[in-house]
């Protein structure tokens, strides 16, 4: 087939009408009302965990202030290889949950693509009648996979530009730059934190994300559902409790 052949098909399937029935609307008013809850909790949740009332602090708020205390520490522990050690920890967790999510978005990626696979998966699990097109549910799912991808991965090289700093502060307690570059280190590492936590609540709102695949009632129920397991975490833990109690940090 010459060019001119092939630029006359092109134009053609360019200026082809489309048409679009009510069929091939893709979100049913329960499906769209599920879904406008979710990114709704999804906002709302990101948005109190990081700015709780000062009555009622959260743990990643609570976290932060011990995580300026032990920069604070760290100016006079000698040696600092429990420092470093602990810092390695950190950088170790980010880099596993990165693989992970790397993994998921590769193989949800994949699957996207093998249209006729998915829709037998589909069907021999009940799932296509559930009213939205399979590929929309899992992209969905993918979205916040690939969030967390991103938050990990900026969170890991924050944690680097945190040890980087950490190495900068003098030895010395009477150099006057010594509290201050710790205190450089230590914001560093409340914002890798900061995005180690964005990046798990997006691996849990994935898993909530997987209730729609059984229509738009599960997607609900699982919202919910995630939703009160991360408010439960962040504000009324064991974990929190333990946390808080005793606590004189500024």
């Amino acid at each position: 087939m010459t060019n001119f052949a092939l630029w006359q098909s092109a134009k053609a399937i360019y200026m082809r009408p489309m048409t679009i029935t009510p069929g091939s609307v893709p979100l049913s008013a329960p499906d769209l009302g599920a879904l406008i809850l979710f990114v709704v909790l999804v906002a709302l949740i990101g948005w109190v965990v990081e700015h709780p009332p000062r009555a009622r602090p959260s743990v990643s708020v609570l976290m932060a202030r011990y995580r300026r205390e032990w920069m604070r520490q760290f100016v006079t522990r000698q040696p600092r290889i429990f420092d470093a050690s602990v810092l390695e920890g950190l950088r170790q967790a980010t880099a596993f949950f990165a693989s992970a999510c790397m993994i998921a978005l590769g193989g949800g990626v994949a699957l996207i693509g093998n249209a006729e696979q998915l829709h037998s998966v589909a069907q021999d699990l009940t799932l296509a009648q559930a009213g939205v097109a399979l590929e929309w549910k899992l992209i969905l799912v993918l979205i916040f996979v690939a969030n967390g991808l991103l938050k990990f991965i900026w969170s890991h090289r924050l944690f680097g530009y945190c040890a980087i700093l950490m190495a900068s502060v003098p030895n010395d307690t009477d150099d006057p730059r010594a509290y201050p570059m710790a205190a450089q280190a230590a914001e560093i590492n409340v914002t890798a934190a900061r995005n180690f936590n964005r990046g798990l609540r997006s691996v849990y709102y994935a898993l909530g994300a997987l209730g729609w695949l059984l229509g738009p009632w599960t997607l609900i129920a699982t919202t919910l559902l995630t939703a009160a397991t991360m408010l439960r975490r962040e504000f009324a833990s064991e974990s929190r409790a333990v946390i808080l109690a005793g606590q004189t940090l500024p």
